[in-house]
This record gives structure tokens, C-alpha cells and sequence, in this order.
């Protein structure tokens, strides 16, 4: 295979991105972990766990979300949560081997308020326990995002979804130009970039590839991708959904390993629907990091037990987080260093 198409491109058509999709699974996942190997080091495996600092409540209608005031799933807004309480999470989440805890808040936007200044003071603290912190809390102007960077928070994560084409029957509180402002804002801050989509949503394949080509085409590609599979939520408008299928996951992984080769793939909700043998097929194809923990903020995910059976069955190890704000997490290494 030719080595020159495994350099970081951001020149990607449409076309090439659907004819990789649509290729063969085998050697699609070959070619997938040939690029993995050239950019990561073999079976390092970043550890985050998110924690929901802020339930319920939000204003958004996204059709997935158990935390949209709208619906009835059950879910009650709570107050933003205190320090002491955040900060003993974050403490168990690195004593587990998290390497990165995001705090997530069912904001539509961020909004200037004594519960941003809150969030600025929590991740400071949170940053000097020697974690990767990550923010989740809606749209961000450019000034937020840079007050989040100086108080230490390493990245930001805000996901598109879906693709353009598909979107408007998904959300429609917010614009699919808003969520990429926001990513333009976290990238004008120098915070690392966090975003990537839903499977399961009743897209097509051709959904999933316009999604691809957003990520891949960006100035510079997200350092993170969480490939998310949804998880039906009762009393939500896609709460009669079927999982979907581990194929499409694996073949989704796949694609975005080889189109964006330097970005953490994240293997993100939706994991508890699936076997170790089923996740182990989503590592093989460039997947690279989990969220562990029960809860992935209000919905279930893996235990730890279950997670640390599958990282020993597999003799993964933990990344580490990084040194310090301006290190590249995911600097490419040689084919021989793995």
C-alpha cells in the first residue's frame, strides 16, 4: 500500500472518504490499523470519565438528549454540583486510571455567571491533580473558551452529530453553522478540539460520511473524535431505536482512523451494548480511548470491573496525560516504535 496515503490530509473529497467507506471490512480495518500503528503507539489506550456536573434542565430539543427539559425521561434538574464533590469524583476517576475528566453541563450555551466562575475554579483544581480536563457544556464564544484555557482546562468537546443533510431531524434549537462557530472558538483559544457524532439516529451511510468529511476537511482535524452509538432514552423522540449495528461502528472507526490519522478515537457511549469481543473489534480498527464508569452522565455505561477484565484480557495500557497544556497528545511515532 502506497505510504503516502497514510500523511495527514485536510484536502479529503467527498467521493475518496465514501469509496473508503464502502470498501470491503477487512481490508478496510487492515489498512485501518496500519495507519493506527504509524501515528500511536500499540495498544496505549486513553482512560477518561465524564462526569455530569450540571443535570437536566437544558433548553435544547436534541432529539437523543434524557437531559432535554422538553421531554419526560426522568431526569431532574439539579444545581450545578459543589467543589468538594467534583473534585472527589475526579480523585476516584484518576485513582481508576482516567488520564482525562470532562465535566459536562446541560447548557445550551455557556453563559457569563457565578456558575461559569464555578467551572473556572473546579478545573484549576481539578487540572493540578495532574488530569486532562475536558468541558462539555454547549456553545462558547472565543472569549469563554480562552478563560476556560487559563484556568486550565485542556480541551473542549462539542459535537456535530450528524451530518449537515441530516441534522435539522435531529435538533433544531441550534444551527449546524452554531456548532461549527463553537469549534472555530475552542480552536481561536488554543483549547484542543473534541468532537464527533451519534450513530443509530435513523441516518444513512451517507449521513455518516457527510459527518466524516466535515471532521476530516477542517483547518485542522479535531485531536479527539468520540464515536458515540446511541442509547435510547424513554421519552425521548428516538426512544424506540434499535442499537446499532457493531459493523457500522467498527466500519465508522475504521474510516475515521484513516481520514483523520493523529486524532484520539474515542470509543464513547454506547459501549455497554457491546461484547468485549464486539470492543475489541473497535480497537483493532483505531479505536484508542474509552470513557469509563457507570455513568457516561446520565446514561449506563461499562463498570470498571469490566473494563479493567477487558484491558488485561488485551494487555492495553493506560496513556498518560499530558505534560502540559501545549504538548501534542497524539505526536505521530515511527512504525518502529510499536
Amino acid at each position: 500500500m502506497d505510504r503516502e496515503t497514510w500523511t495527514v490530509r485536510q484536502d479529503w473529497n467527498r467521493s475518496e472518504i465514501a469509496e473508503i467507506y464502502h470498501g470491503p471490512l477487512l481490508s478496510l480495518m487492515f489498512r485501518a490499523a496500519a495507519v493506527h500503528q504509524q501515528y500511536h503507539k500499540l495498544g496505549e489506550l486513553q482512560l477518561c470519565t465524564l462526569l455530569s456536573i450540571k443535570t437536566g434542565g437544558c433548553l435544547a430539543d436534541c432529539t437523543y438528549c434524557s437531559q432535554a427539559a422538553r421531554y419526560h425521561t426522568g431526569v431532574q434538574a439539579q444545581k450545578i454540583l459543589d467543589k468538594e464533590t467534583i473534585l472527589e469524583a475526579a480523585g476516584k476517576a484518576k485513582a481508576a486510571g482516567s488520564s482525562r475528566f470532562c465535566m459536562g453541563a446541560a447548557w445550551r450555551q455557556v453563559r457569563n455567571s457565578r456558575d461559569f466562575d464555578h467551572v473556572l475554579d473546579v478545573a484549576s483544581a481539578v487540572r493540578n491533580m495532574g488530569l486532562e480536563v475536558c468541558c462539555t457544556m454547549g456553545m462558547v464564544t472565543t472569549e469563554q473558551a480562552q478563560k476556560l484555557k487559563a484556568a486550565g482546562v485542556y480541551a473542549y468537546n462539542h459535537n456535530l452529530d450528524t451530518g449537515a443533510k441530516y441534522y435539522e431531524k435531529v435538533i433544531s434549537t441550534r444551527e449546524y453553522e452554531d456548532r461549527l462557530k463553537t469549534l472555530e472558538n475552542i480552536r481561536k483559544a488554543g483549547l484542543s478540539v473534541c468532537c464527533g457524532g451519534i450513530l443509530g439516529m435513523g441516518e444513512s451511510d451517507d449521513d455518516r460520511i457527510d459527518l466524516l468529511h466535515t471532521l476530516a476537511t477542517m483547518p485542522e482535524h479535531p485531536e479527539s473524535v468520540p464515536i458515540n452509538a446511541l442509547i435510547s432514552v424513554k421519552g425521548t423522540p428516538l426512544e424506540n431505536r434499535q442499537p446499532i449495528s457493531i459493523w457500522v461502528l467498527v466500519r465508522m472507526i475504521a474510516v475515521a482512523r484513516i481520514v483523520m490519522p493523529k486524532a484520539m478515537i474515542r470509543l464513547s457511549a454506547g459501549r455497554v451494548h457491546f461484547s468485549h469481543a464486539e470492543q475489541t473489534l473497535c480497537f483493532m480498527a483505531g479505536a484508542n480511548s474509552i470513557h469509563t464508569g457507570e455513568k457516561l452522565l446520565t446514561t449506563s455505561n461499562c463498570g470498571l470491573e469490566d473494563d479493567q477484565e477487558l484491558i488485561d484480557i488485551l494487555g492495553l495500557i493506560p496513556k498518560k496525560a499530558a505534560a502540559k497544556m501545549s504538548e501534542d497528545v497524539t505526536k505521530p511515532c515511527s512504525l518502529s516504535c510499536v
